[in-house]
């Protein structure tokens, strides 16, 4: 592919940084090759990016212009919809996605942007007259810089996730971008890069293996907003850092998202959709498929069902169009999500189907993992209870409704669920019993970015998409005066 073997740098004060240095070596899970290179950030390079933004926000006219930034946000959306096929070929080449669910994740991108050019020219205020004589504003103004934490899982998408809701409320923004997706970070750079309408120094984007940049955007007193997508762990600690500051934090964390499967529901559909629920981004996605609730009643004849499914899904890189599911991002990754299986059939889990490592010549050198399913009857165990980030179903039975809600529930995380039945009522009623910020009906993982989205309990904090986007990057401001 052309964009092999280039140099990453990082995108600041529209000019690229350190052109002289050398790189670090960016490779392909699938194979374990070299595919490009580059710079490593820190805590000096976060700084240039933090005041390259602060100067935008202070000496342009973004923040006062929502014609401006509409405008620009959708020149953005169109420059991204010019290189698809390049950010496609990337995350194929550095992320280990399979083409299509690399353009899945791609699509979403340019309507985004577009949704949030269009909050940009809906942020209102409102008006009242507390007494006669006397009006009283309440209106809404961008905080300033916006720091922006990003994943590798999904770095594209999560990237502009969180940006175009601060571009669109009038913020500048520093978007820090791992270094597993560091040319998914060089083509969004060079897409910002011809963008015209966007201010010199307004996005800036910096790239790192570390977290010494990332944990100076959070204790930065010119940083007033974190948006962050990752774990719950991490979540953690950028919280308690934060509230130093009394910073805001939007999160968006770990999940653990069950599929309630009752016995009225349509079993192929369901079967299908659980098997992708796990093998799309390799098991690597807050939302994946990994708890199976599934009631008494066709419990036997679906795991069993799935298990042979399962066995049958094959591994390969995004290069072989017969390829079911991708590589993992690395292989410590691939060890890690082994022991917590290793261990669960250790602590009584029964192995339904044990895939692991893949060790055929074709596949060793990647960091691919077979999917695995575990059936257990104990909702303590640390396999239900942790997020295992990887391609790992854990089955459980169920025999009422009330039970299979209580299930769900029994865990810290509520980022997603999907409920699977016929019922005409059935789906809307166990919906709202459930600890959940995003639910699925007969379907898994039904993203717009048109509504909000985000988690209950320890999966986060805060709305992206939607109107509620703004929230995170803007201040209300009452104004009063008194005319009469």
């Amino acid at each position: 592919m052309e964009h092999q073997n280039q140099q990453a740098r990082h995108w600041i004060g529209g000019e690229w940084a350190d052109p002289e240095t050398p790189g670090s070596p960016s490779t392909n899970p699938a194979t374990g090759e070299t595919i490009g290179s580059y710079t490593d950030g820190d805590q000096a390079v976060a700084e240039s990016a933090i005041q390259a933004a602060v100067h935008a926000f202070e000496h342009s006219e973004w923040r006062d212009n929502a014609m401006h930034r509409a405008t620009a946000l959708h020149r953005l959306a169109d420059a991204y919809e010019a290189r698809t096929d390049d950010l496609i070929d990337t995350l194929c080449l550095e992320n280990g996605k399979l083409r299509g669910q690399a353009a899945y994740e791609v699509h979403f991108i340019p309507r985004a942007l577009r949704f949030a050019a269009g909050l940009a020219l809906q942020s209102f205020g409102r008006v009242t007259e507390a007494k006669p004589g006397q009006q009283t504003m309440a209106i809404r103004q961008p905080v300033g810089v916006a720091g922006i934490i990003t994943p590798w899982n999904s770095p594209a998408y999560l990237s502009v996730r969180s940006l175009a809701p601060a571009l669109a409320a009038g913020c500048a923004a520093v978007v820090k971008m791992p270094a597993q997706a560091a040319q998914t970070a060089r083509v969004m750079s060079e897409i910002l890069a011809g963008v015209e309408e966007l201010p010199r120094g307004l996005v800036n984007v910096f790239i790192e293996s570390g977290s010494e940049g990332a944990s100076h955007l959070v204790s930065s007193p010119d940083v007033p907003t974190i948006s962050y997508t990752g774990s719950t762990a991490v979540g953690r600690v950028i919280l308690a850092n934060a509230a130093a500051s009394l910073k805001r934090v939007g999160a968006e964390l770990g999940g653990k998202t069950p599929h309630l499967i009752f016995a009225d529901a349509d079993f192929d559909a369901a079967l299908d959709t659980v098997v992708q629920s796990v093998t799309v981004f390799a098991g690597q996605f807050c939302m994946t498929g990994s708890r199976i609730l599934v009631q008494d009643e066709i419990a036997d004849s679906f795991l069993d069902a799935l298990a042979q499914r399962l066995n049958q899904v094959r591994p390969g890189p995004a290069s072989d169009p017969a390829s079911e599911i991708g590589p993992m991002i690395d292989k410590a990754s691939v060890a890690r999500v082994d022991a917590l299986v290793e261990k669960a059939v250790a602590a009584g889990a029964k192995s339904l189907v044990r895939g692991g490592p893949a060790t055929e010549p074709a596949l060793a050198e990647g960091a691919f993992y077979r999917p695995t399913l575990l059936e257990v009857s104990d909702s303590s165990l640390p396999i239900v209870q942790q997020e295992v980030f990887g391609p790992v179903q854990v089955a459980q039975r169920f025999s009422t409704e009330e039970e299979a809600v209580a299930l769900a529930n029994a865990t810290e995380f509520g980022l997603s669920a999907c409920v699977w039945s016929r019922d005409a009522d059935r789906p809307l009623r166990v919906a709202r019993h459930l600890d959940a910020g995003l639910i699925s009906v007969n379907s898994w993982a039904n993203l717009a970015v048109e509504t909000e989205e985000g988690g209950w309990k320890s999966s986060g904090l805060g709305r992206l998409g939607g109107v509620a986007s703004l929230d995170d990057f803007t201040e209300y401001k009452q104004i009063t005066q008194n005319y009469g």
